[in-house]
């Protein structure tokens, strides 16, 4: 995990809607951070700054600096809500962690190879159907993404998750419901194309 990703928040002492309101109006999100055995915290974060942290994939799959009035803690973003039509954030979920105790986070997925895919060059189409897994992991190796390498997939194969290796500490949590063949989750197929070939000319 080589980037950092620090945010800074205030805490805030009211809650609901209107205050929420009150929030977004001097240009900052309103959030909570809860775990770790402690009693949940409202806060609020600058919007620009927030904004600048999103544009990293990896955020979502890093164990984040959270400062809270100067206060220092480890946490992972558990949940952002944005506006349907703006881009606007209008909320964001913490979870604290403790270093010595496995969490679960969805991790992106990455597809490499899609370039030379054989399925893709033959004219088929890659349908990714995942775009993330949940893994468990101690936070200190949490992957920024799984990666699934499609570069022989062929029209109509088809990757699941247990065909994939997890880095070493990491589990995916479907996989744990053991003899549940539907929590064997498909992740990507190559698709035949429903474009039918131009009739040759006699």
């Amino acid at each position: 995990m080589s980037n950092v990703f620090e945010f800074v928040a205030e805490s805030r002492g009211q809650s609901g809607t209107s205050a929420a309101r009150v929030v977004r109006r001097k240009g900052r999100v309103p959030a909570v951070v809860y775990g770790g055995h402690v009693n949940p915290v409202l806060l609020s974060l600058s919007h620009n700054e927030v904004l600048k942290h999103l544009v990293h994939e990896s955020v979502y799959s890093h164990v984040l600096d959270l400062t809270i009035d100067g206060k220092a803690e480890k946490v992972v973003l558990k949940a952002l809500q944005r506006h349907p039509a703006k881009p606007i954030v209008l909320h964001m979920d913490f979870m604290r962690v403790n270093m010595q105790e496995v969490i679960k986070v969805h991790v992106p997925i990455h597809f490499k190879g899609v370039d030379v895919c054989l399925g893709v060059k033959a004219g088929g189409l890659l349908m990714p159907l995942m775009s993330d897994i949940e893994v468990t992991c101690l936070p200190g190796v949490l992957p920024e993404f799984i990666e699934i390498d499609i570069t022989r997939l062929n029209v109509g194969d088809s990757v699941h998750l247990h065909d994939l290796t997890p880095p070493a500490g990491v589990q995916f949590v479907a996989l744990l419901h053991a003899h549940d063949e539907e929590q064997d989750l498909a992740l990507v197929r190559i698709a035949a194309s429903s474009v039918a070939p131009a009739p040759t000319a006699e």
